[in-house]
């Protein structure tokens, strides 16, 4: 049996600890998907429980040398936060330390006045301090220290081994100094030190990065409701919402929030959906309309019928959305990981070799330290590692602010690639339900409204979507409905019945439908309204005839209407040079229309459900990479076989399931917020990549020495420590800024 898990994974400082963790996993038998997320912590993992279970997978993180810890729905932001604060709490004392261990190590350079008596215990003092930064830093060596031992080396390996060099030389070098009595000695407590107070900067930062880029997802899941008022035996009572059942009666007041997704039963009210839908202004919702579990009720009182609680609700399966979607990877992430899982070793590798042929070359064993530290602390791939997930992480919190959901970060590669948009159109680039264009009378004896009142009150007895889109409108209008009886649905054909009394008439005979069905009751259709039908008929209309007593009366035309965005939505496509393409099973003088009104490429009609996917396949076989919009059924194997998938999210389930972006207001303007958007993404891991190289490529050979013999310039390992860290400072304030991002379409 296939299952799905979220588990958060402690303990992690850089992408080689993911990537470790994904190496070690993949090999095992069972584990059919796994992907490691830095930023958040989390591991997505899907495995079959025959093979694998849940213990164990934890204990082969935990030999690795990371604790893991199963994830507490709303609880996880907390944690963040607490940790976030210790990490402040251990900066602010390492940076007290720090200024007196900086004062103690440089006062003779600079003539600060020192006590006689400090100077005595100066090199002693140091030690003190620079222990004491050890201590509230002591993760940092725990951490790396443990994935030596277990041949997984990562950033804090680097730290570790540079920062305990420099302080256990200078321990010994302390103990021949004062026991001794050796001398020319060097040491390196403040370097130790100031390394960590500097690392401990970057954890700090990055902790705290990690907590603004993923604020969109942690407000959703604040969304979600800790406690429900229901009606249990005609009473209200408060219970928590794991207690709610499916079918249960929820009563929201005024200004609370509705903690579950169900039905309207009694009441209306102006519902403000903008954290789901992004919608800024409220939706006004009566009797029968579907509400979300999050949203708040502004004004009115109501009763709503639960339908979907838990995990079920919109609102949980968004969070799950988002969840799997940071755990999916673009190729470029890949290809970073690769790189940082051997670039550890490399590093460590280049270090020792520095170290001993500086030492060959006759330099003293402090020149050669000093280089070695340098090499280890200023390549720490900690900003390799923060570069993409971060700014994907920011990316994906912007995109479901906004009300689209990525779902597979493939998007992020294939963007750029895709060429051709293909639509469903019903539901998708239409309403997807019958709307009345025209109510016609042909009689003076009645007007439009009367027709429309004749028409509805016949229809109302039927569920046809013809019949619902009828009485709907008159229902808008006001429009009082009429008892009528002997109801008949002639399937395929329309209905008739007896009007029982309507001004002067008393039980009238009434039908409304095809021409078949006003000529089947032997009633005659004048020239006039046949030649009025076959030009309605031209514009894809559809028409249904209404008769009273023995004669035509009017007629009403009914249409799917296009969305006012269909046409928009095209013209931007085209301004990004993209082509669009209508697929459809409607018949060739609709799609031909349809696909006129807004300005397509091309189209293809009467296809079957079960042939859309054949049709994209042909599409991708002439070298075009395709995109597909839509949102039922029919389209889901159409939606999968598109290199990419877009669905409503007014769609069926398995459509929102196959889709990779989801687009939670319907609106079709989203898809080229989402081009801009992925565009935006990739363009700022790029810049973040090019900050952490940069600080590499150009950190390394100085540190090395190799500009030594020409210029004696020589990198001191504190400024190694300040320059991996800003490399760091930079990739988190590059990402940050992502949150202006705002695009006007």
């Amino acid at each position: 049996m296939i299952q799905k898990l979220n588990l958060k994974i402690k303990g992690m400082h850089c992408a080689s600890c993911a990537v470790n963790i994904e190496n070690k996993l993949k090999n095992q038998k069972g584990i059919n998907k796994i992907n490691v997320n830095l930023i958040s912590e989390k591991a997505y993992i899907e495995f079959d429980s025959k093979s694998i279970n849940l213990d164990l997978i934890k204990k082969i993180i935990n030999k690795l040398g990371y604790d893991t810890e199963e994830i507490l729905e709303g609880l996880q932001n907390s944690k963040d936060i607490i940790l976030e604060n210790k990490l402040k709490k251990h900066l602010f004392l390492n940076i007290f330390w720090g200024i007196i261990l900086v004062y103690l190590a440089m006062g003779d350079m600079f003539n600060w006045p020192i006590f006689n008596f400090i100077k005595s215990y100066n090199i002693f003092l140091q030690f003190i301090l620079t222990s004491l930064i050890i201590l509230f830093s002591f993760n940092i060596w725990k951490s790396g220290f443990k994935r030596l031992i277990n041949l997984n080396p990562n950033m804090d390996s680097l730290i570790f081994i540079g920062t305990f060099t420099a302080y256990f030389y200078s321990l010994v070098n302390l103990f021949l100094s004062y026991f001794l009595n050796f001398k020319n000695y060097h040491f390196y407590f403040e370097t130790a030190g100031l390394i960590l107070i500097f690392i401990s900067l970057g954890k700090y930062l990055e902790q705290k990065t990690k907590n603004k880029t993923s604020e969109n997802i942690q407000k959703l899941i604040g969304l979600q409701s800790k406690e429900a008022t229901v009606l249990r035996n005609n009473k209200e009572i408060k219970i928590p919402i794991s207690d709610v059942l499916v079918g249960d009666i929820v009563v929201v007041r005024p200004g609370e929030k509705i903690p579950v997704d169900g039905i309207i039963l009694e009441g209306q009210s102006a519902i403000d959906e903008k954290m789901i839908s992004g919608e800024s202004f409220p939706v006004d919702k009566k009797e029968k309309d579907i509400v979300i579990g999050g949203t708040i009720n502004k004004s009115g009182f109501l009763k709503i019928k639960t339908t979907k609680v838990g995990k079920d609700t919109f609102l949980s399966q968004i969070i799950q959305m988002i969840e799997e979607s940071l755990s999916s990877k673009p190729q470029i992430q890949m290809l970073v990981d690769k790189i940082s899982f051997y670039f550890v070793p490399i590093v460590i590798i280049i270090a020792f070799i520095s170290l001993i042929v500086w030492i060959i070359l006759g330099k003293p064993l402090y020149f050669a330290l000093t280089i070695f530290v340098s090499v280890l602390v200023i390549a720490c791939p900690c900003a390799l590692g923060l570069a993409t997930p971060i700014t994907i992480v920011m990316g994906n919190g912007l995109a479901a602010s906004n009300g689209i959901l990525i779902k597979n970060n493939k998007v992020l590669d294939l963007i750029d690639k895709i060429n051709i948009f293909v639509f469903d159109k019903t539901g998708t680039l239409t309403y997807g339900e019958p709307e009345i264009i025209d109510v016609l009378s042909f009689q003076n004896d009645f007007n439009k409204n009367e027709i429309l009142q004749i028409a509805a009150s016949l229809e109302k007895k039927s569920n046809h979507p013809i019949a619902q889109a009828i009485v709907k409108k008159a229902n808008n209008e006001n429009i009082k409905i009429l008892n009528v009886y002997n109801f008949k649905n002639l399937e395929g054909f329309g209905v008739k019945g007896i009007l029982k009394q309507y001004k002067n008439f008393k039980n009238v005979d009434i039908c409304l439908g095809k021409e078949d069905l006003i000529k089947k009751n032997n009633i005659d259709i004048p020239n006039d309204i046949l030649l009025e039908i076959e030009k309605l008929k031209n514009q894809n209309k559809t028409i249904v005839i209404l008769s009273f007593r023995d004669k035509v009366i009017g007629l009403i035309s009914l249409a799917d209407k296009l969305k006012a965005c269909a046409k928009e939505t095209v013209d931007l496509l085209h301004k990004i040079n993209k082509k669009v393409f209508i697929l459809t099973g409607d018949n060739k003088k609709i799609a031909e229309s349809v696909a006129a009104q807004i300005g397509a490429d091309n189209f293809f009609a009467e296809v079957l459900p079960q042939e859309k996917a054949l049709q994209i396949k042909k599409i991708q076989e002439q070298n075009n990479f395709v995109a597909m919009i839509g949102d039922g059924i029919n389209d889901s194997p159409a939606l999968s076989q598109a290199d990419l998938g877009i669905a409503l999210g007014s769609g069926t389930d398995i459509a929102i399931e196959v889709g990779d972006i989801i687009l939670v207001k319907n609106n079709l303007k989203d898809i080229a917020y989402s081009i801009y958007l992925s565009k935006y993404i990739m363009k700022k891991i790029r810049q973040n990549l090019c900050w952490a190289f940069l600080y590499n490529i150009l950190g390394i050979p100085l540190a090395v020495g190799l500009f030594y013999p020409l210029t004696g310039w020589l990198l001191n390992p504190i400024f190694a420590g300040i320059a991996m860290v800003f490399s760091s400072i930079s990739v988190v304030l590059n990402t940050l800024l992502m949150r202006n991002f705002e695009i006007k379409i």
